[in-house]
């Protein structure tokens, strides 16, 4: 062995090294058997989930513990998102720990951040702390698990960050050794990718793709040979398995071999934020958007910089011999159980014609712009994965206040946004109520705002392939308190809050002229006030006010003598 390998071999055992000291420092946030439905790294909308998920017996109020000692260095209280989060540095790990969804904090950690929220008049809150403020034991309670915030069902949603950069890792480098996992991936699809005026498959520049059967043991089928010629990509659709569940989860290692020589692999052990929603180049974007199917693709568009990969030439296959051509897939999982699934690609050398002519063609490393008279795009440099061909199609319509406009003929992701200009057809129109609305494939409207400029309408956008147009609201949001009669007996308040076009953009509850706090959850339209009665005025007659203002700036406002 030489110096450089022998070197690379001892920082290797060094790291796993230390990484097995650490794990030995850190223990499980609950006290109760270990089920997880989610691993790190699994392909979400728009992200990879940063975290693992633990089950927590289909309720909420599960106690949660602090996996080690440090300090309370952030609270973060959402209606969306991790709804209540709480965020624990470990100095002497340097890590940070995550603890989102939660229904409620301990008492030390409550009481601290509604007094926060007071000074603050708010109910949304992202509070960062100092060392001295919330120390932490390990295994000291700090909450209960909940369901707030996106939340499809009561769980915990844990993390393990990096305490410098703040980059999510692997949790189960951690506490692997609390998860049992004797299951192998399971592959379901493979997708070829020929590269416009450059490569075929089945004669066609389109993508092909594929879906694996299985026999009745459950392994997957081989799929019958393709013919190609030129320049390829290749992607698989897969999912990891584990014991005693039927849930699916994210396969952490994905390598590709032609002819025995490995030509792609990716490995999802840690990332940053602002890389996450180049998930949208990891995978088959269009399939995901036009059919809910994600394909993990084995090639690497120019603009993804995600930290992933090791790649031979970007993982593209050149098909230039007329000769059958090996392919296989490993898939692994953490715990080094595999998947192995060959196939081949047969060489037939076939015409490659040059690609369709292009108008409006955008390259991935530039600010692009589109403009007509009444409409206008701009991408600017560094929102583009690769280059594409721009398509522009507008409808003329009688229930907007603008022509409909389609932002390109396929789905096309954007890595932060671009913004969009639609010019008012009505110029006496309120422009404070005018809006940007989103338009499915079904029809169904949904209000993205923007800002009234030159005649027109701007806002951004994070994704092209969609359809838009102006609208109005001028329509306030619904207050509907629920049995205000009860309310001084139940010490408690509750109102419905509602609105039918933008949305709500703000809200406020007071009593005597007084803020007072109410919380309320993206998956309901009830806002609730529990009465503090150390808050409260004494010996006075109770006033109580609620006002709610939508993105348009519609105002409604309800009150009531308690």
């Amino acid at each position: 062995m030489n110096k450089t390998k022998r070197l690379h071999s001892f920082f290797l055992f060094f790291s796993l090294f230390s990484i097995s000291l650490l794990s030995q420092n850190y223990s499980s946030p609950l006290r109760i058997p270990i089920s997880l439905s989610a691993n790190f790294g699994e392909l979400r909308n728009n992200h990879f989930h940063s975290g693992i998920d633990y089950r927590t017996q289909q309720v909420v109020n599960k106690p949660i513990y602090s996996i080690g000692d440090g300090y309370v260095s952030r609270i973060n209280i959402s209606p969306t998102g991790y709804g209540l989060a709480l965020y624990i540095d470990h100095p002497e790990g340097s890590h940070t720990s995550v603890y989102g969804h939660l229904n409620s904090y301990s008492k030390k950690i409550q009481d601290f951040i509604i007094q926060k929220q007071y000074e603050k008049e708010t109910y949304r809150i992202d509070y960062y702390l100092e060392p001295d403020e919330i120390p932490i034991k390990k295994g000291e309670q700090i909450g209960l698990s909940g369901n707030t915030g996106s939340s499809g069902g009561p769980h915990l949603h844990f993390e393990i960050r990096d305490l410098k950069t703040q980059e999510p890792l692997d949790v189960f480098d951690f506490l692997g050794k609390t998860v049992t996992d004797n299951r192998k991936p399971d592959l379901r699809g493979i997708a070829f990718y020929p590269q416009s005026g450059k490569g075929l498959v089945n004669g066609s520049q389109n993508p092909l793709r594929l879906n694996v059967g299985k026999s009745k043991s459950g392994a997957p089928l081989a799929i019958s040979p393709v013919n190609a010629w030129g320049t390829i990509g290749v992607g698989v659709k897969a999912y990891d398995l584990k014991d005693g569940t039927s849930n699916i989860y994210g396969v952490k290692y994905v390598r590709l071999f032609v002819d025995g020589n490995l030509v792609f692999s990716s490995s999802i052990n840690r990332f940053s934020f602002d890389k996450t929603r180049m998930l949208n180049s990891f995978i088959d974007f269009e399939d995901w958007r036009l059919r809910r199917s994600m394909f993990m693709k084995s090639f690497v568009e120019p603009g993804n910089t995600l930290p992933f990969y090791n790649h031979v030439f970007d993982g593209f296959v050149t098909i230039n011999q007329e000769k059958h051509y090996n392919f296989r897939y490993e898939l692994e999982d953490f715990f080094g159980n595999k998947t192995n699934y060959s196939f081949v690609v047969k060489g037939k050398r076939m015409s490659i014609p040059q690609p369709p002519k292009c108008t409006n063609f955008m390259p991935w490393n530039i600010t692009n712009w589109y403009f007509d008279a009444d409409f206008g795009l701009t991408i600017p440099m560094g929102n583009l994965y690769t280059d594409f061909c721009y398509s522009h199609f507008k409808t003329a319509s009688d229930k907007y206040l603008s022509d409909i406009h389609r932002v390109n003929n396929k789905p096309v992701p954007l890595h932060k946004n671009g913004q969009i200009w639609i010019k008012v057809k009505n110029q006496t129109a309120d422009s404070t109520k005018l809006g940007i609305v989103k338009i499915d494939r079904n029809g169904k409207e949904s209000w993205v705002g923007g800002k009234y400029r030159d005649g027109g309408i701007e806002v951004s956008i994070v994704e092209l392939g969609d359809r838009y147009a102006i609208d109005i609201d001028s329509i306030p949001p619904v207050i509907t308190p629920i049995s205000p009669a009860l309310w001084s007996q139940q010490k408690r308040i509750r109102v419905r809050l509602s609105d039918p076009k933008s949305g709500i953009s703000s809200f406020r509850g007071e009593i005597n002229g007084k803020f007072v706090l109410f919380s309320h959850d993206m998956k309901s339209e009830i806002y609730t006030y529990v009465f503090d009665e150390n808050r409260l005025p004494k010996g006075e007659k109770l006033t109580f006010s609620f006002s709610a203002t939508d993105r348009a700036g519609n105002v409604s406002e309800y009150k009531y003598e308690l």
